[in-house]
């Protein structure tokens, strides 16, 4: 491998390695990225994994963090092709009745299609939604003392509720699904501590900026990244694969894009005993089972907003997934598993040959399980879209086991890289004075397994370059994006 002359190197290419190698690029370090695949972007790719012309998100596909997310909104990543399509609905939750709960960009449409939980969702997400602007800085960050602190208190008193004891707000099933489905994304018994948090988050990103896909797939966003980078003067070296610190080049600051397992074994022997401890106790959440169809049609929802909705949730009732996320956490496979599915094909001609369609889908699974889900994803599809069966055309499926191979940060299939929960919520993955700095001068971590953890935002890879450009080269980040507030007409 080449060793340019450079002040930081970057590890890994994700979207928070690629935000970092922004950060310490547009501070004027000269910064090299490496990659270990010949191809930029970690979770941010895009292949044909069925048949020929069928273009499938091989990890995340919908990507409300990313289009409101405080550092890329400062990136002028329109010039190098990234485009949002933005679906009718953001995320349709159907039910057996043949109905289905529907989210909306327009709060006050949502609220009105909830019925007697009208007035309860107002109360409850109209000063989340008015308080984003001011908050979102402090909630996608390490734990400090916030800009705005009634704001994030008013905030917080909701936000750390587990999600079974705030859907007591609502009476509806509609209303108490919804919510349930968005707390699920926190990839944890939804009785737990802080559920609440990552479905108010979702829920407020809906009616701020709708839940978007970027179109071509999601490697059109690590694209736009990179090549953002490279116009910055930054160097990207594709297939190269570190194993040891001593395979890289001389430099002030190195930060890694990995997770703690990875951490280990790259530069555990560098590491402080400590540190080391802290490191082996970091724990790792659930996996996830995916797969993703090739389709003759688009898929045949009984209810109509399952056919308008770029996501759709497919678990039932709020009481349905609270048992499911419970026994998939207690080691168990339930039989009807809580089911996230993107069709990014009724809205990005892009992604299939004229008349065909994509569908990618995912259910959580005990960490590092290879069982295969797909026959349970597939009856939850047909028990909310009878015939769906009959449009596949082709398939693919990743288990835990896979997907880790494909992306090592994916430790026994946990997309988040690491567990959410209040115990490593902002502690993650050590109790440090900077999450982000490691024991040895110089080596910082900017992944998932740092606050405020997983999605695509970019905001790890901000926050550690941030870190580091004042630790080791005395030097402050550029500002982050401030998010005018809305109008309250028509929300």
């Amino acid at each position: 491998m080449s060793k340019p002359e450079v002040d930081a190197v970057v590890v890994g290419s994700g979207p928070n390695g690629l935000a970092a190698a922004i950060v310490l690029q547009q501070a004027g370090l000269r910064v090299l990225l490496l990659e270990g695949k010949n191809e930029l972007g970690g979770g941010l790719r895009t292949a044909e994994l069925t048949l020929p012309g069928f273009r499938h998100d091989i990890c995340s596909a919908i990507h409300p963090l990313a289009a409101g997310s405080p550092f890329f909104q400062t990136l002028p990543l329109a010039q190098y092709g990234l485009e949002y399509l933005t679906p009718p609905v953001a995320a349709a939750h159907p039910f057996d009745d043949g109905t289905a709960a529907a989210l909306v960009n327009s709060l006050a449409a949502t609220a009105q299609s909830l019925g007697a939980d009208e007035p309860a969702y107002r109360q409850l997400l109209e000063p989340v939604v008015a308080s984003w602007p001011r908050i979102a800085n402090d909630v996608l960050a390490p734990l400090r003392f916030p800009e705005h602190p009634l704001d994030m208190a008013r905030f917080g008193l909701s936000a750390l509720q587990p999600a079974t004891l705030l859907a007591r707000r609502f009476q509806t099933k509609e209303a108490r699904g919804l919510f349930a489905g968005m707390a699920a994304h926190a990839i944890q018994p939804l009785g737990n501590l802080t559920t609440s948090a990552i479905g108010l988050v979702l829920l407020a990103a809906a009616h701020r900026k709708g839940w978007p896909l970027p179109k071509g797939g999601s490697q059109s966003i690590a694209d736009a990244l990179a090549a953002h980078f490279v116009a910055l003067g930054g160097q990207i070296e594709t297939g190269t694969y570190i194993r040891s610190l001593a395979q890289l080049p001389s430099a002030k600051a190195v930060l890694f894009d990995v997770t703690p397992a990875q951490l280990l074994q790259i530069a555990g022997h560098d590491l402080s005993a400590v540190y080391r401890w802290q490191l082996r106790r970091y724990r790792y959440g659930m996996g996830v089972f995916k797969v993703d169809w090739a389709l003759d049609g688009p898929i045949p929802f009984t209810a109509p907003e399952g056919r308008q909705a770029g996501t759709v949730h497919l678990g039932g009732t709020q009481e349905e997934i609270a048992a499911s996320e419970k026994a998939t956490a207690a080691g168990m496979h339930p039989e009807k598993p809580f089911v996230l599915l993107a069709q990014q094909s009724l809205f990005d001609n892009t992604r299939a040959p004229a008349g065909k369609h994509t569908a990618w889908a995912y259910c959580h699974v005990p960490n590092g399980s290879t069982k295969d889900m797909t026959t349970r994803i597939e009856q939850q599809l047909e028990r909310f879209a009878p015939g769906f069966r009959e449009l596949i055309i082709g398939r693919h499926t990743f288990n835990t086991a896979q997907l880790e191979a494909y992306n090592p940060n994916y430790v026994g299939g946990d997309i988040n890289g690491g567990r959410l929960d209040i115990s490593q919520l902002f502690t993650r993955p050590a109790l440090r004075a900077s999450p982000y700095r490691t024991s040895k001068t110089g080596l910082y971590l900017c992944s998932s397994a740092t606050p405020p953890g997983g999605g695509v935002h970019g905001m790890c890879g901000y926050h550690a370059a941030r870190r580091a450009l004042r630790d080791v080269f005395q030097l402050e980040a550029a500002p982050l994006y401030r998010e005018a507030a809305l109008a309250p007409a028509g929300r």
